[in-house]
């Protein structure tokens, strides 16, 4: 009598699911538990099951959808994350909880059938500041985007790899030494490998008006046959087509180590005055570069591979970091769409930096004055 008397005040004691309710803002496959009894949770109870079943299928085995340590941390769980229970959208549930004692007993407690049904909203009035941002931000650029249509002349930041390159293709030139341009090592979905294939148009076309021999070899099938196609573009902009060479862009292999031992060759027979290495890499990065520094040409990277970054940056005289090397075509060939969207994206990033230098001055304005209209303003910049 007194063990049945104990297990039924456990029973009582233990977090009870008081409501399911349909979590806001999402897209349909989340809800709500809210429990009570999360505080006065006994010691012997060591965990918590949350399982679930479909309503209308009585004899449907319950899943345990959520497993929680006791006592919980707050008096809500969501569930729905679990990829192998998930949530379906218009869908009634029953739930209940099982708790498990440290004596190995597990209390079972009573069946919440009063679910709501989970359902999805296509606009989250949250993300408004997120929406206010995007129309700003695609705002600019288009307005850019006229603007530099019109013929308006934009400065645009001086990055000292990007100007480089006319003086390195005319070292190449005066020295009668051949160009090595290396288009990374990824494939063509990469954005890195397509912001270098697009510079390697500019150069194809500057060493088209020089007559300087250039080699590009390649370690993925398809970056060849791309490459190919914009040094031949290239030459044909330059009016001089007859001069490529069918030698100049080929393919190596696609193993990492191997095409570098290729490259590393390359370097060292032909004596190339000046390496391109722009775009993806990985741990061959110091290889080629400390490879290139050996055979004394001038070196100019750049790639959005950060781990890479200082390795290029120690053996190469110039460097495009990250998103420079995104810029460098529009740096090279002054096309208008290009221009307005990297003023479009240098103004957004000046109304930002304006943004969070105010909300730190209002900031230090609240702490010293303790004004509350300041913390008002505040919290709009914070959105």
């Amino acid at each position: 009598m007194i063990t049945v008397f104990m297990i039924c005040a456990a029973l009582f004691s233990a977090p009870e699911i008081i409501s399911v309710t349909n979590a806001p803002e999402d897209d349909g496959s989340l809800l709500i538990l809210e429990f009570q009894g999360v505080l006065e949770t006994p010691e012997n109870h060591i965990g918590l099951l949350v399982q679930r079943r479909v309503t209308d299928i009585d004899d449907q085995i319950w899943d345990t959808v959520m497993a929680e340590a006791l006592p919980l941390e707050g008096s809500e769980l969501m569930d729905g994350y679990d990829p192998d229970y998930p949530i379906l959208p218009a869908t009634s549930y029953h739930y209940r909880t099982v708790v498990l004692t440290a004596e190995g007993d597990s209390l079972f407690g009573e069946v919440f059938v009063g679910a709501e049904q989970a359902e999805g909203e296509w606009f989250s009035p949250s993300e408004i500041p997120t929406l206010i941002g995007c129309i700003l931000f695609v705002g600019l650029i288009f307005f850019y985007f006229h603007r530099a249509k019109r013929g308006i002349e934009f400065f645009l930041r001086p990055i000292a790899g990007i100007e480089a390159i006319d003086e390195a293709i005319g070292r190449a030139t005066e020295m009668g030494k051949p160009i090595l341009y290396v288009p990374g090592l990824s494939t063509i979905g990469d954005v890195a490998t397509i912001a270098s294939i697009t510079i390697l148009g500019r150069v194809a076309k500057k060493v088209a008006e020089y007559g300087t021999p250039l080699l590009v070899p390649n370690c993925d099938p398809i970056v060849f046959t791309v490459c190919e196609e914009t040094v031949r573009q290239g030459y044909l902009e330059a009016g001089r087509p007859d001069a490529y060479d069918n030698d100049s862009v080929f393919f190596l292999t696609q193993s990492q180590f191997a095409y570098v031992a290729g490259v590393n060759g390359i370097m060292m027979r032909d004596k190339p005055a000046t390496n391109f290495y722009l775009g993806m890499f990985w741990a061959e990065s110091l290889i080629l570069a400390e490879t290139g520094a050996l055979s004394g040409a001038i070196q100019i990277a750049g790639t959005d591979a950060v781990t890479q970054l200082p390795f290029f940056i120690t053996t190469c005289d110039y460097t495009l970091i990250g998103e420079e090397l995104y810029a460098a075509s529009a740096y090279l060939g002054r096309e208008p769409k290009q221009l307005g969207s990297i003023k479009g994206q240098d103004s957004c990033k000046a109304v930002m930096m304006g943004f969070i230098a105010l909300g730190v001055i209002l900031s230090i304005i609240y702490a010293i004055t303790g004004n509350e209209s300041v913390v008002f303003l505040g919290r709009l910049l914070s959105l």
